[in-house]
């Protein structure tokens, strides 16, 4: 138990300062996307008054559009300023904010880390890049290749790229994880409980049905993984795995810490790492397909993947630890 104890102290140290680099760079990305937006050349010939007549939101992979007239740059704003106030939000809290989170991590170790949404989102977007890493390796060993949508136009695509994570979380984690959820597992009906759960389900329900829960998480994974090929612009077949496995991952992380670090985690999939591309794009004035491998965006993948690695054996070696405490027999007197 003590060896255990030890090697989760010595991995909490480099994870903790993983963590804070990946915060830092996230920080960054919020003004490179305004400029991306409103001072870059990546739209050609529009620019951020570019009209658009409808807004794209997505329930169980089927699209629907909502007729409503605006301008590209007003609804980036407002996705970004919604990015913003989550961000601040998760990194206050709920249970302590970031700096304190690793402050302690560094200090007393992985057992004492508090549920700061922030910290959770970084830690379960590390794993997730990980994962996505290895699926992608072993489809491509069988020939298998994932291959995104094309776009005629670079800032139409950064900007449904900046807000599908708020549209798809709303429809696939709120309508289709916490609603559900709602139904099954709270104890009394008031419009008050209901907003509570939808924002952290596991903190304001008594979920007493695991299984039954994880069967629902599982279930609108594969539903998000589906709605990659079939619905909007599609990827290539391969992203279903990928996509599936990032859905399972951010439906436990809606459940578990919450709304706020479920949306995060997407919002660095799309916005945070296309932002840098984009912007590491009109540096070069080379096209964002030449750009996806550079040296940034490679050094980016490796930090997230250490992340991810030193995360997960953390998160192995404190269950192992859980599991042989509850084994050890009552000491007596």
């Amino acid at each position: 138990m003590l060896h255990i104890n030890k090697v989760i102290r010595v991995l909490s140290i480099p994870y903790s300062a993983f963590v804070s680099v990946i915060f830092g760079i996230m920080i960054l990305a919020f003004p490179i996307g305004i400029y991306l937006v409103f001072n870059s050349e990546i739209g050609n010939n529009i620019n951020f008054q570019y009209p658009v007549d409808a807004f794209n939101f997505f329930i169980a992979g089927i699209g629907y559009k909502i007729p409503i007239a605006f301008q590209l740059g007003d609804a980036f704003i407002i996705a970004w300023s919604i990015y913003a106030i989550l961000f601040s939000i998760s990194f206050a809290g709920p249970l302590g904010s970031l700096t304190k989170t690793l402050t302690n991590v560094i200090s007393e170790g992985w057992h004492e880390l508090r549920e700061n949404g922030l910290v959770n989102a970084i830690t379960w977007f590390s794993i997730l890049i990980l994962a996505s890493v290895v699926i992608d390796f072993i489809q491509q060993s069988f020939g298998i290749k994932i291959e995104p949508p094309q776009s005629q136009n670079g800032l139409i695509q950064f900007f449904q790229i900046t807000t599908s994570p708020l549209t798809e979380e709303l429809g696939f984690r709120i309508f289709l994880i916490g609603i559900p959820l709602f139904l099954i597992f709270s104890h009394h009906a008031s419009w008050k409980l209901f907003f509570k759960s939808l924002w952290r389900p596991a903190a304001y329900l008594h979920i007493t049905d695991y299984k039954k829960t994880i069967a629902i998480i599982i279930t609108v994974g594969i539903f998000f993984g589906a709605s990659h090929i079939i619905s909007g612009t599609p990827w290539s077949p391969g992203k279903i795995t990928q996509a599936a496995v990032a859905g399972i991952i951010i439906g436990w992380v809606y459940v578990r810490y919450g709304f706020g670090p479920a949306v995060l985690i997407h919002w660095g999939t799309n916005y945070f790492i296309y932002s840098y591309l984009f912007f590491i794009s009109t540096l070069g004035q080379a096209p964002l397909a030449s750009e996806i491998s550079n040296p940034f965006s490679d050094t980016l993948e490796q930090l997230l993947l250490i992340t991810g690695a030193i995360a997960i054996s953390i998160k192995i070696l404190s269950y192992i630890k859980i599991k042989r405490e509850k084994l050890q027999p009552p000491t007596g007197i």
